[in-house]
């Protein structure tokens, strides 16, 4: 009985100096950069980041933009210092954005591949939303009346990303398409393909529903 009553005895000295349960409340409580490591969420490494000055994500949550047409005069959001909050911001219009369709060149020799971008300006005074995800881009080549090739037909994983486009701003796609010279179809994307003839191609591009006025030349050797 002495011996089993020092043992209850040193059980709960040891309670009381370790406290056990203090180091789970301890690390609950820490926050992390002080030795605990964070559990939040980590951006994933293919989402359309704008990665151009003029082009800011838009907050999470932002209700989706409301188009306004030019009738009514409401180009853009009241304004405050920051260009108004996020549910002000309108939604980019074809009379707020110009796009334009460019290559890298105009003539491609033998084995060169053409590099395709879009470059946006917000002709306006006010920012406006856009989406330039890959959901909302389009690129398609053309020689004459024929399509040859359009960046949708084999898309994997299509994504949205809302963004605002501050007022006045030029802004250029961060990373160009490659074309790789050959025909595309949505049956043909595991396939073997046509390669493009030597010639003349145009280039027209869509991106958050507006459309480039003007196709982009280039020639083919």
């Amino acid at each position: 009985m002495l011996l089993l009553a020092v043992l209850i005895v040193g059980g709960i000295v040891a309670l009381v100096v370790g406290q056990p349960w203090r180091a789970m409340t301890d690390a609950a409580s820490r926050p992390s950069g002080e030795g605990a490591a964070s559990a939040g969420p980590t951006a994933s490494s293919d989402a359309p980041l704008p990665a151009a000055t003029g082009v800011t994500p838009a907050p999470s949550g932002t209700p989706s933009p409301r188009v306004t047409s030019s009738a009514d005069g409401d180009t853009g959001a009241p304004g405050d210092d920051d260009g108004g909050s996020a549910s002000d911001v309108p939604a980019c219009t074809t009379g707020d954005v110009t796009v334009t369709a460019t290559t890298d060149k105009t003539s491609y020799g033998t084995g060169e591949l053409p590099k395709l971008s879009i470059t946006l300006v917000n002709d306006t005074d006010q920012p406006c939303l856009i989406n330039v995800g890959t959901a909302a881009q389009t690129f398609e080549i053309t020689s004459g009346t024929d399509t040859w090739w359009r960046s949708t037909d084999c898309q994997t994983e299509p994504s949205d990303q809302i963004v605002q486009l501050d007022a006045g701003k030029t802004v250029k796609s961060s990373a160009p398409i490659v074309w790789d010279r050959t025909r595309s179809a949505v049956d043909t994307c595991d396939g073997d393909r046509q390669k493009a003839l030597p010639g003349w191609y145009n280039l027209a591009v869509t991106i958050g529903g507006i459309g480039s006025a003007e196709p982009a030349s280039f020639t083919l050797r």
